[in-house]
């Protein structure tokens, strides 16, 4: 398995110094998996992220929030009774539903609660998580039951609107296609087997490791694709739809560990996708997060160019500094 790096020297007379001579160090580092390159600057490159008040945006957009208990059953969509049989799915105090932006063939909202119309990261349990989990998986197994073909499943989130949210109120979604994401495509063509040897590589050398959950190892990303980046794999599921109970448990406490793990990175909003290739023998779930921030005061995104058009992650975050901070929260779980 070759974790690859390359090392440049950027080398400028800099005015902060009075033009003397300054040298910095820029890292760039290819996937295991799929080869895509990042950058990994100086740590200090990017201002930190800026605190959202979470208590006043929650207040400015309570009263016209379709997810609140007041809203929910008038204002959200149900799926087609041949779908889902009720219209909706609950699981505990989580609530799914279709998305009236189609995102997807078949896309889907699950609200953590429609009681908590603001819910920190730290504050995602792994109760909360699992059942916004559970009610995602039983919204894949009802669509490949109605239309086989719809078989590229994933789950998702956006929180707050560094994320890339348009609703506050916290939420997972999911969606289910007859055609597999670029990133699904792609990797979809990894040896199933690579996978095994990158977990088993990052195992042994431990410098990423946050821990374990049980069955399921929990690292930061070597080749990041955004700030923090966390990778877990599901070796045994090749497609959401096939999670078992105790394994979305398992997710959920995984989940919420990272979570509270970004919340002490200084981070209030989060990216997760999780995603397999069906029908591919031995593929495992791949799951991914990747924390998400405004920056300094003009609230600049994380996200640039470089990350949208070239595909290629920027971060002053190494990912062995996130793994550091997320090996507290593990060891205490």
């Amino acid at each position: 398995m070759d974790f690859r790096r390359e090392q440049l020297h950027v080398e400028i007379l800099d005015p902060r110094r009075r033009f003397e001579r300054s040298r910095a160090l820029l890292e760039i580092r290819f996937d295991p998996l799929t080869g895509q390159s990042v950058r990994i600057l100086p740590s200090g490159s990017f201002s930190p992220p800026a605190a959202f008040d979470l208590e006043r945006m929650a207040a400015e957009t309570r009263a016209g929030c379709p997810f609140c208990s007041e809203r929910v059953e008038s204002d959200t969509p149900r799926f087609p009774p041949e779908v889902v049989g009720e219209g909706r799915i609950r699981r505990g105090e989580a609530l799914l539903f279709p998305n009236l932006v189609g995102y997807a063939k078949w896309s889907a909202v699950s609200i953590y609660s429609a009681e908590r119309h603001v819910l920190p990261l730290e504050a995602i349990t792994p109760a909360l998580m699992a059942d916004n989990l559970a009610a995602q998986v039983a919204f894949g197994r009802a669509v490949v039951s109605y239309d086989a073909a719809s078989k590229w499943i994933s789950f998702n989130a956006n929180q707050l609107p560094a994320s890339g949210s348009s609703i506050f109120h916290p939420h997972l979604q999911g969606t289910a296609n007859p055609f597999p994401t670029t990133m699904q495509r792609l990797l979809a063509q990894v040896e199933p087997q690579r996978f095994r040897d990158y977990l088993a590589a990052e195992r042994d050398a431990g410098e990423r490791l946050l821990g374990s959950t049980g069955s399921i190892d929990w690292f930061a990303a070597f080749a990041p694709l955004g700030p923090a980046e966390v990778r877990a794999f599901v070796l045994d599921a090749s497609s959401t739809d096939e999670l078992a109970d105790d394994v979305v448990a398992e997710l959920g406490r995984g989940l919420s560990l990272v979570l509270r793990a970004y919340a002490d990175l200084g981070y209030q909003s989060f990216n997760l996708a999780a995603f397999g290739a069906p029908g591919i023998p031995g593929f495992p779930l791949n799951v991914r997060l990747v924390a998400r921030g405004y920056y300094g005061p003009l609230q600049r995104s994380d996200a640039m160019w470089s990350e949208r058009l070239h595909w290629e992650g920027a971060v002053d975050l190494a990912p062995e500094t996130v793994a550091e901070a997320g090996r507290k929260r593990f060891a205490d779980q």
